[in-house]
């Protein structure tokens, strides 16, 4: 266990429906990093994840949105799966979340579909990004430069596109959280 990231703490920003491995691999490795990882839902109680293809295990939400700061976290992760940030987009309070990351420079982590949620928050104008493939035209339609490669990252913003490529996705999301606020993630 490396202690690059003591003292940090992540928010994890999901609900029903979120790719089960895209959670806890990325907080897996945060753990073993140092970081302390809050999970953050609209729900309350626990979510349940899909896995794979058919629904996975339920995982205790830490902090209800409604009662969660962005000013407590030093970093966001939005973990994919097509149902998590389809709910997750319509949810005012998920929206304003994800914006004042933005808003201080905080490093944000989305994986698979979990960039969805960026198109509603309005944070990708010029924004270079990766993601799931059947979600290109979305973000580029959002104003992002998306791009098909494993591991993308822009003023700390880290993309990346499926399961396959977490250990690429984990270590450079440790990396922009160790480096920290990011002048240029900043949205007016």
């Amino acid at each position: 266990m490396s202690n690059e990231l003591n003292g940090k703490k992540v928010a994890i920003l999901a609900t029903n429906g979120f790719e089960e491995v895209e959670l806890t691999n990325p907080r897996e490795a945060l753990h073993e990093a140092g970081a302390e990882t809050h999970i953050i839902s609209p729900e309350s109680g626990s979510i349940k994840s899909w896995a794979t293809d058919q629904w996975g295990d339920d995982f205790d939400v830490d902090v209800a949105l409604e009662n969660a700061s962005a000013e407590e976290y030093d970093s966001l992760l939005l973990p994919g799966g097509v149902l998590n940030p389809d709910q997750l987009r319509m949810n005012d309070d998920a929206i304003e979340f994800v914006r004042s990351f933005f808003k201080d420079g905080k490093p944000v982590a989305a994986i698979c579909h979990g960039p969805q949620i960026l198109i509603d928050a309005e944070v990708l104008q010029g924004r270079e990004l990766t993601s799931y493939p059947s979600i290109k035209n979305d973000l580029k339609n959002a104003g992002a430069r998306w791009v098909d490669n494993e591991v993308v990252v822009d003023q700390g913003l880290t993309t990346s596109r499926t399961p396959d490529d977490l250990p690429a996705f984990n270590s450079k999301m440790i990396e922009e959280i160790r480096e920290g606020v990011h002048a240029e993630q900043m949205t007016a």
